[in-house]
């Protein structure tokens, strides 16, 4: 176990301007503690917020900046505080990086919806360097914000998992829709449609893809293992297909209307946005009334969540 004393320095993939364009960026590591994790990364995901940072879409970029938050490495050394991890462990890195540890959020397994929260990267770590991501060679993170992946998890299959995956899986988990039965629908089919169409199949949902368009009709019913297929534009079919769900997972990253959306859901049905949305969104009070409905938001998951989820993938998927 070494001392972690001295910086390190790093090789990651940069975006230097609003262009996006991804070069090449040494850079030296921040600080390390006893609480902290020195890890050689073996893979990342690519997730669209990266993209969204690395173009300034969301207005509030700063550069140079290496992205990536769905980070699968290699323990190599961990400080004498660390008692979660040993060298060689495999592991992973999702969103956070780190937190106040003092507040209610934080006090109870909620850290994702700190207020001082950090991102694990385009942020400024509580030594004062800005943080970077995971398309790098290696990361220093404390011990709190990594996740071991189970054994039999390859690092590739792990990743998007670690943004993905829990983004569906804490929804599930905290509205207590976990249990096998429902009728949920997952709305869009990106990367975090797929990941909830596999996690609500694999507990025991009857599970619709909601969509604009046919395109994705045969990857979702035969590749994914959808039980239906709804294209939104279908106005029959959405009647046909009115009060029938217990849930919907909103993962569309764009403004819609969501009065069509809400008719689908049954009596304290739900509908949970995960996509991050610049446009105001609007919807008439009474549709929600009439039925006990709710609109909620979610956003990634708790640590302990992050356990959960791999240890439940590992199992059912």
């Amino acid at each position: 176990m070494g001392s972690l004393e001295n910086e390190r320095k790093t090789t990651g993939w940069a975006a230097r301007d609003p262009s996006g364009i991804l070069s090449p960026y040494t850079y030296s590591l921040r600080n390390t503690g006893s609480e902290d994790v020195f890890i050689k990364v073996i893979c990342c995901g690519i997730c669209h917020t990266d993209i969204h940072q690395a173009k300034n879409d969301l207005g509030m970029s700063n550069y140079p900046m290496v992205p990536g938050h769905e980070v699968v490495g290699e323990v190599v050394e961990v400080g004498s505080g660390v008692n979660k991890f040993t060298a060689g462990d495999i592991v992973g890195v999702g969103y956070v990086v780190g937190c106040c540890k003092n507040c209610s959020p934080c006090n109870t397994d909620r850290e994702q919806y700190c207020a001082k929260k950090i991102w694990t990267f385009n942020d400024v770590y509580t030594d004062g360097k800005p943080t970077q991501g995971g398309f790098s060679g290696s990361m220093v993170v404390d011990q709190k914000f990594v996740v071991k992946i189970p054994d039999g998890l390859a690092p590739e299959q792990a990743a998007p998992l670690l943004c993905a995956g829990v983004t569906v899986y804490s929804p599930l988990n905290h509205f207590g829709l976990k249990e096998s039965g429902l009728r949920g629908a997952i709305l869009g089919l990106g990367g975090v449609g797929h990941m909830g169409v596999k996690m609500a199949k694999a507990m025991g949902h009857h599970v619709t893809v909601i969509s604009s368009t046919d395109k994705k009709k045969t990857e979702a019913l035969e590749h994914l293992g959808a039980d239906e297929y709804l294209v939104s534009s279908d106005t029959e079919a959405m009647q046909k297909a009115a009060e029938s769900l217990d849930y919907i997972i909103d993962t569309v990253p764009a403004f819609h209307p969501l009065e069509p959306y809400l008719s689908l859901l049954r009596i304290d049905g739900k509908l949970i946005l995960t996509g991050v949305i610049n446009t105001p969104l609007q919807f008439l009070t009474p549709t929600v009334m009439l039925g006990r409905k709710s609109i909620a938001g979610t956003f990634i998951g708790s640590m302990k969540e992050q356990e959960e989820m791999l240890a439940f993938v590992r199992r059912k998927i």
